[in-house]
């Protein structure tokens, strides 16, 4: 519980911050045409679909279950491949569980889930940039809000599984756990959607240039 309170308070931080801050900074100009454009009800499934089976998620239930079965925890479900099988699907009911929450709410208050890249933009300001998205979203309006449809998902999905998980993690602490660990997931996911564009062009460029006569 401990380690835990250095992972929250600052989440409480940095939602707080951007609290402040959200509704100006990225408000259309006066007299200049709006540069965002809200979600659609197919974007919408599209956002589940990727974020549930898309291949960030899906190397993260590969890395998240054989971790778990490198450490045999839960311990019920042992260290041999249908103890990994068994993570590996634990992990992914609660992936849909929380986007399913996460994409339902959003569409109730016109939040919108998706990351929007900072291409072009230096290094440092991209990682920041993958950071804030970790916690805020935009509004139907294209304002910057803190991502509420998020926060309760994440929470709401960890906690009511606890409902069908093994006895040795269906507890309150290990919820709060994994709640912190599921925003954790969040910025992995928004780094891989901000840099793997680049890594990918530049190999298949890269490929490209080497068949060329």
């Amino acid at each position: 519980m401990q380690s835990l309170r250095y992972i929250l308070l600052p989440i409480l931080a940095t939602t707080l911050s951007f609290a402040q801050s959200s509704g100006t900074e990225d408000r259309a100009i006066p007299g200049t045409l709006p540069s965002y454009e809200p979600i659609t009800a197919q974007q919408r499934l599209d956002w589940f679909a990727e974020s549930s089976f898309g291949p960030a998620s899906l190397l993260g239930g590969v890395v998240s279950a054989g971790y778990g079965t490198l450490i045999n925890r839960p311990v019920e479900y042992g260290t041999h491949w249908e103890g990994f099988g068994d993570r590996y699907g634990m992990r992914l009911t609660g992936v849909l569980t929380s986007n399913a929450l996460e994409a339902g709410l959003c569409a109730i208050w016109g939040e919108d889930p998706r990351y929007p890249r900072d291409e072009g933009k230096p290094l440092k300001n991209r990682i920041a940039h993958t950071i804030k998205w970790t916690f805020v979203a935009k509004d139907r309006d294209g304002n910057t809000v803190p991502a509420y449809a998020l926060y309760i998902a994440t929470a709401g999905n960890n906690f009511l599984s606890n409902t069908w998980r093994e006895s040795s993690e269906a507890d309150t602490s290990h919820a709060l756990e994994r709640t912190a660990m599921g925003f954790l997931a969040r910025l992995t996911g928004n780094t891989w959607h901000e840099f793997w564009p680049d890594v990918k062009e530049k190999l298949f460029h890269r490929n490209d240039s080497r068949g060329l006569p």
